[in-house]
This record gives C-alpha cells, structure tokens and sequence, in this order.
C-alpha cells in the first residue's frame, strides 16, 4: 500500500513539473528576415566603369563598387546581371531589372524613358585612332572615314553625324577597339575614361587619343519610371557622398580626387 501511495505521489509530482514546464516556453528564435534584393543590370565590358577579369565571374570597376555601397545603404542585397548595352532600357521597363548601371549618359531621349539619379560622373567623347595615324587630328577630320562604335551608346549616335562616315557598331568595346586595332576603321569615337583606360592597360602600343574632349556627358544610374527605389537610391548616393566613400572609390579607380562643385 505504501509503495502504491508513494508511486501515485511520484506520477502526481511529476505530471506537475511537465505541466510547469509547458506554461513557460523558451521564446523561440526568430529567424532574421531575408534581405531584399537590389537586380542590377551592367554591360561589363566598359573599364574601368565595369568589367570581368580574365576567368573570372565577378563584376568589378567604379560602377560595380558604387552601386555595391549603394545597396549596403538601402540594405538591399545586390545581384548584378551581365546584358548588353541596349537591352538595359528594356529590361528596366519589363521588370526584369531594378536598376541599370553601365555609364549611362543622362540624355533628354533616354530621361523620357527612365528615371535618373543625380550624376555621379563627368564624362565626355573623345576620338582615338592608331598610333602611326597623323591625318585625323580631330573629330572634323573624320568626314568620309570608318568609325567604329559600340550600339546605343552616345558615341554612337555622334557618330552618325560625321558626314558621310561609314559607321560600324560593335556589341562591346573590346569589339571596338580591336577593329581599331585590326585597321577595319579608321578611328573609335567613345566616353574618354574607357579610352584612357584601354591605353593604360596597354592599348597605347598601337592607338591614341587625338581632339578635344566633345560633348560633356553625366552618368547616372537608371531606373524605371516612377520606381521609388530610384529616391532611395538617390539618399544613398547622397550619403557615400558625404561620407567620403564615393571619394576613396573615385581615387581608387581613376587616380585623383572627384572635382568639387
């Protein structure tokens, strides 16, 4: 009898303890909310703006570093998606991307099409020629010459007005400045920190620049119309801007201070 009491009295104790533990539940961890996504669409082939190294996948250049800082400040997490040129504007406006970023020239066609941000880079054209070539000094020496060009670029369509140039577009501007280099045109009309870039990294062994720098050009980031993210990315452009890391990344790419305004 006594065993029977006690054994009673040891399942009474113990349903209590489980009942005592069920009333007070360890909180459960909260798992930390996925981070929204920032799609970037670039067109890598533009150094120092944007590139791929030899064997390798990931973007690098100004603009990839940029618009990296730029998600960091919106907390959105960046995934870039390589496309060319002149399939950028028609992604943005098909959802398929958030924002473009590729050099793009802020122009009164293309604000009619996109949202900008304010400018973050001064740009401009510049004729490049081989290096032997002592006849163009200039882009008014290029009436009746081949040019060649990458699609859709402002380049391009200064290009067009040369009188009677035959123009030749190109896909990316390794395609451009290899025909230079072959002698299938007589001379390249592009953005001058491309051009600077290419003579840098060697091209100065066979081309040059040559003329004034034509047509000042800003470039901004690119979003579709009436995208808020535009604002947001705006803010934080603003920010890196105060804050100096717009200026290290500027030096780290092109060498000297951005110029103030």
């Amino acid at each position: 009898m006594k065993k029977l009491i006690v054994l009673v009295m040891t399942i009474m104790m113990a349903a209590g303890l489980a009942a005592g533990c069920g009333g007070t539940k360890s909180p459960e961890k909260k798992e930390a909310a996925p981070a929204k996504v920032l799609r970037v669409g670039t067109e890598p082939t533009f150094a120092p703006f944007e590139f791929q190294k030899k064997d390798s996948k990931d973007f690098d250049g100004f603009d990839m570093d940029l618009i990296r800082a730029v998600g960091q400040k919106m907390n959105m997490k960046v995934e870039i998606q390589n496309m060319g040129f002149d399939a950028l504007i028609p992604a943005l406006n098909a959802g398929n991307i958030d924002v473009a970023v590729a050099g793009i020239s802020i122009t009164e066609d293309r604000k009619k099409a996109v949202d900008f941000t304010d400018a973050y880079y001064e740009s401009g054209l510049i004729v490049v020629v081989n290096k032997n070539d002592t006849s163009i000094k200039g882009v008014n020496d290029l009436k009746d010459k081949k040019i060649a060009v990458q699609i859709g670029t402002t380049g391009a369509e200064k290009a067009a007005k040369v009188p009677g140039a035959k123009v030749t577009t190109f896909n990316t501007n390794a395609e451009v400045f290899l025909e230079l280099k072959n002698k299938g045109v007589d001379a390249v009309i592009i953005d001058k920190p491309v051009a600077a870039y290419y003579l840098v990294q060697g091209g100065k062994d066979s081309a040059k620049m040559v003329g004034e720098v034509m047509e000042a050009e800003s470039y901004g980031m690119a979003f579709k119309k009436g995208n808020k993210l535009a604002a947001e990315a705006n803010k934080a452009l603003a920010e890196l801007k105060k804050d100096g890391t717009y200026a290290k990344l500027y030096k780290q790419w092109f060498g000297e201070e951005p110029k103030a305004k």
